[in-house]
């Protein structure tokens, strides 16, 4: 479909009135609603200057949605379309946020601003677009066959980019800030998969938790209901995208005991937002990835503890790399248990390399160079102190392979070794070289977490959360076969 693109052939949306006879506007959209329907009555519309007649019977639906169309970076305008089912559905099915769209012959209204901002997006215009079944052409294309320019207008919130909350300040505030509209500026975490659910009145329903995070506070949710938002977030890259949401509904989950973001029909998310302070963020995302610091405090933040009792299936490696394989980057934490042996352990070269000091206040690793932690930079250097704790890389090996560089801590690692970081200091080299054979090829039993990480060595993090001597029954089971294969995954949030 071709589409012109000369400027001449277009108003300015910041140019548009009412009396402009047979507009046509561009944007990129930069904002879209779910498809709603209402009970309906029959109703006349005046259409630039022309009367057209909507029937529909008493009791019948008609379907409307709206989205938000930007030309520049100081201008953009909702635009709002009502008819029948086939029509909206069809329209609105036919582009998605991110996409360009030119709209010939729209009626150009007054809105009424407190009235229509209650529940749409602040918009600079005094005007909306209504679209018309019979009168309005909507046509649309990728932004990469249009005009440059306006895709460099997605990545620019509509906001001030200075006017938001930091994560830190919504949870210090609490529950003051609870019902409360604010913009965020916070980077992605990890994206669920969608939940579908049936409504006690057969109604359809979707929902979506993504976490975000900053340099503030490690992890907040914000959940997303309709099925744009949804779809916008499953394009999202943990620890790699940044997004600004603008008028997010911030709330205390009861439930949760915790704060809380949610989209709404007023939201507008600007992804990977071009400004200073997203850009600032960027570097903490980078250098958190990169020092391994973001892993590690996703560990150390982990809500709950870790009943080994519940974690009763049996993989072996070949199994736990398919499975990675078959997740197309999106993969729940794995628990479960490997019958097999250590077999790269290496404590009897370099202490240093085994053995970092965590802070007391987060058990955060801290910075080897200037011993402090990011975390918690805001308390004063008197109240905090740190303490030395194991963070060794081991390969885990069974029959059907070898999972490399994973990661054996804290007391896990003092369990294993059977002995404390300071009693370890206190061995002789020959010592620790008889401890490490001593744990090298025994035949144990690996209770393990497997998450994706992009930025491991395998693609995979992984997680010893117990390794002990193998009951030799268990193990031969294992090796036959009987133990394994099984396909029910054990899943913590």
């Amino acid at each position: 479909m071709a589409y012109s693109t000369s400027t001449r052939d277009f108003v300015a949306l910041s140019d548009l009135h009412p009396n402009l006879a047979r507009p046509s506007v561009i944007g990129v959209v930069i904002g879209k609603t779910d498809v709603r329907s209402f009970p309906d009555r029959k109703s006349t519309v005046v259409f630039n200057c022309v009367y057209f007649v909507f029937l529909y019977d008493i009791g019948s639906e008609r379907y409307t949605f709206s989205f938000t169309i930007r030309d520049s970076p100081t201008y953009f305008i909702n635009v709002n379309s009502w008819g029948r089912e086939e029509y909206i559905r069809s329209l609105s099915e036919s582009f998605r946020v991110g996409d360009c769209v030119t709209i010939e012959n729209p009626l150009v209204q007054s809105k009424e601003v407190e009235r229509e901002e209650k529940f749409n997006p602040v918009t600079p215009s005094c005007y909306k677009l209504l679209l018309s079944e019979n009168h309005s052409v909507v046509k649309t294309s990728s932004c990469y066959e249009m005009d440059t320019k306006l895709l460099s207008l997605l990545h620019l919130p509509v906001k001030d980019p200075q006017d938001y909350y930091s994560l830190g300040d919504i949870v210090a505030n609490g529950q003051s800030l609870d019902g409360r509209i604010l913009n965020v500026l916070a980077a992605v975490m990890s994206v669920g998969e969608p939940k579908y659910f049936v409504t006690s009145d057969k109604r359809k329903g979707q929902r979506c938790e993504v976490k975000l995070y900053d340099e503030t506070e490690m992890s907040f949710p914000i959940v997303c209901w309709d099925n744009e938002s949804i779809q916008l977030a499953q394009s999202w890259i943990p620890r790699e995208t940044v997004i600004f949401a603008s008028d997010v509904r911030i709330n205390f989950d009861k439930f949760r005991n915790c704060m809380t973001a949610t989209v709404i029909s007023k939201t507008i998310i600007t992804t990977n937002p071009e400004t200073a302070e997203a850009n600032a963020l960027f570097s903490f995302i980078k250098d958190s990835v990169q020092s391994g610091a973001l892993l590690d405090k996703m560990e150390e933040q982990s809500k709950e503890p870790i009943n080994l009792e519940t974690v009763v299936d049996v993989y072996t490696v070949e199994q736990l790399k398919e499975k990675a394989l078959q997740s197309d980057g999106k993969l729940d934490p794995i628990y479960g248990i490997i019958y097999g042996y250590i077999s790269t352990l290496d404590i009897d070269d370099n202490a240093s390399k085994i053995i970092r000091n965590r802070c007391s206040i987060c058990r955060f690793l801290v910075n080897e160079v200037s011993n402090t932690c990011t975390f918690c930079s805001d308390i004063s250097p008197g109240s905090k102190s740190t303490f030395a704790s194991f963070d060794i890389l081991v390969d885990v090996t069974d029959h059907t392979g070898t999972l490399y560089s994973c990661y054996l801590s804290d007391c896990v690692a003092e369990e294993t070794l059977g002995c404390t970081v300071h009693e370890f200091l206190m061995l002789t080299e020959d010592k620790k070289t008889a401890l490490k054979w001593q744990l090298l090829l025994e035949r144990s039993k690996i209770y393990f977490k497997v998450t994706l990480s992009p930025s491991w060595r395998s693609g995979l993090k992984v997680n010893v959360l117990s390794c002990k001597p193998a009951d030799p029954v268990e193990a031969s089971q294992s090796l036959l076969g009987k133990g394994t294969g099984n396909k029910r995954l054990y899943h913590m949030a």
